[in-house]
């Protein structure tokens, strides 16, 4: 357009006698001239729109950049490579319990225990280096307030040349986490003291069960040896407190056994002894055992039993116990009445066996603690008919080795109902 403007110029500059000739070019180059110019001007504007746009969405960036900053949750600060504060959000002002403009222009280190400044010095000198600080673990004091620890992440800024002109600094609060770690720590160490003292509780217990049985298998030897001997050489009298010394001895070696069998069970060193055997028979002498006991309270001892196929997998030994646990616990619960023993067929690869007695009775909200090791629901009545608590504890871990579950139902002066559900074969 400035080339059509000065072709124009001349032409304008020539002499008279031409220029009506050339009036019309002259005319024609200043119209294409004056369209051109109003393009330029369209293009301009255009050009001028778009820039005030662009601005428009950059302050709307810096304004959205500056909001994030200074309402983030966390503590912001921007420092320059010295430490100095040059801006900082809200949650820093309330971390540190400076208002924002006083923490402009203050040093960073000014907020560190004077113990812990050296390794803050150390650590912005690596920082030169390194550029970046990843979850940096150190304590904080604020102004006028309780020291806090903190996490900071430290990135650098960088002018256009890349060269460092400063550090972004997130700072979080993790005292709440570090007092839940110090308290998880703390739970560990007692876990494991607590591991310890059961360890050599077991320990203790098995060493003094072993130590206890040998003299009382002594004392009950000799005093069978005595109940053997002819009637005449003990009286009455000493034949009587013989018997005593004999049923006490037994007493307490069952006693022992149930603290002995306890603590293998806690420390894992109980092992079933799998056999094929014949459960009627079991159940049958088992019970036949329990006939002298049951007739010294006057109770009726009732047994039924329904199995097409009576051979079992299982120990022996340990079978027997639950059931005489269990029998032992009906007779001595049970003043008045009966108990009866139930063994059936749930199907052909499980079954249940069921003691019912017409004894004192649970309460509902004994219940839950009754297989609980040293928990008993009525403690006057234990004191009155003796035990260790143990039994019933005993029980329920056996049935547990057994891949079986054993329950109770009771009600309070309508006497119990314990049921054991085991396979017929107990794979080990």
């Amino acid at each position: 357009m400035c080339d059509r403007a000065a072709k124009l110029y001349q032409q304008t500059s020539l002499p008279s006698y031409q220029t009506p000739e050339l009036a019309s070019d002259s005319l024609e180059e200043l119209r294409i001239a004056v369209e051109e110019l109003h393009v330029a001007e369209e293009e301009l504007l255009q050009q001028n729109e778009e820039l005030m746009i662009t601005r428009a969405q950059l302050e709307a960036q810096t304004k959205r950049y500056q909001e994030l900053f200074e309402f983030a949750p966390d503590s912001y600060l921007v420092t320059d490579t010295f430490g100095i504060i040059k801006e900082a959000n809200r949650a820093a002002a309330t971390m540190l319990h400076v208002p924002q403009q006083f923490l402009v222009s203050k040093p960073l280190i000014n907020f560190i225990p004077y113990e812990e400044r050296s390794i803050f010095r150390a650590k912005l000198q690596q920082l030169h280096n390194t550029h970046r600080l990843q979850e940096w673990e150190i304590r904080v004091s604020p102004r006028h307030s309780t020291e806090l620890d903190a996490a900071l992440t430290v990135d650098t800024i960088r002018d256009s040349e890349g060269n460092a002109v400063g550090w972004r600094w997130l700072m979080r609060d993790i005292t709440a986490r570090k007092q839940a770690e110090a308290k998880l720590r703390d739970i560990e160490l007692q876990n494991l003291q607590l591991q310890e003292t059961a360890r050599i509780k077991s320990h203790f217990l098995a060493i003094m069960s072993h130590e206890l049985r040998s003299p009382m298998n002594a004392i009950i030897g000799f005093s069978q040896l005595l109940l053997r001997s002819p009637y005449d050489r003990l009286s009455p009298q000493q034949q009587n407190m013989v018997q005593r010394i004999l049923n006490s001895g037994r007493h307490l070696l069952r006693l022992i056994d149930d603290v002995l069998d306890f603590s293998r069970l806690e420390a894992g060193h109980l092992e079933l002894q799998s056999e094929e055997f014949n459960l009627t028979e079991l159940v049958s002498a088992t019970t036949e055992e329990m006939h002298s006991l049951v007739e010294q309270k006057n109770l009726k001892l009732q047994l039924q039993l329904n199995l097409q196929n009576s051979l079992v997998v299982n120990d022996k030994h340990r079978l027997r116990q639950v059931l005489i646990n269990l029998l032992s616990n009906a007779i001595k619960f049970t003043n008045v009445g009966s108990i009866q023993v139930d063994v059936w067929e749930l199907s052909p690869e499980r079954i249940a066996i069921a003691v019912q007695d017409t004894g004192i009775g649970i309460a509902q909200a004994d219940l839950q603690d009754i297989f609980t090791e040293f928990r008993q629901a009525n403690q006057t009545l234990v004191r009155q008919h003796g035990g260790t608590g143990l039994g019933l504890a005993i029980t329920d871990r056996l049935v547990q080795m057994m891949h079986g579950l054993i329950s109770v139902t009771s009600e309070l002066g309508q006497g119990s109902t314990f049921q054991v559900e085991i396979p017929r074969r107990v794979s080990l």
